[in-house]
């Protein structure tokens, strides 16, 4: 079964739509109209392991700090991966450590968003 076309995701209040602009074995891969958000998911099949990953890059155009005049291209990754092995885990014992996972890194108004991405440990 594959995502839903398009998927969604807000950026700042903004909603954006990414459309499914690639699909494979395990694969699926979605971009914004613009280029300038993708989506993409990953299954990965190992003897004893199963790894799963979706991940959000954002690409735009920044200034250049050694030519200020002059702008290039920079993007950021989030990426979220699930590395679980073939027996011992129900789908919902694993939904449920995403899910407070997920809650952790948002609770108290992004705090520890905030302090990862400060480089606290």
């Amino acid at each position: 079964m594959a995502f839903n076309e398009p998927q969604s995701v807000t950026v700042s209040g903004t909603a954006v739509s990414l459309p499914r602009t690639g699909q494979g074995l395990g694969i699926g891969t979605f971009s914004s109209s613009d280029g300038a958000y993708g989506m993409d998911v990953r299954n990965s099949y190992g003897k004893t392991r199963t790894r799963r990953t979706i991940g959000i890059t954002s690409k735009k155009y920044a200034a250049d700090p050694t030519r200020p005049t002059d702008n290039k291209p920079v993007n950021v990754s989030v990426r979220l991966v699930v590395d679980q092995p073939l027996q011992g885990y129900t789908t919902a014992e694993i939904t449920a450590l995403v899910v407070g996972f997920l809650g952790n890194l948002t609770a108290s108004t992004n705090a520890n968003i905030t302090k990862l991405l400060g480089g606290e440990a």
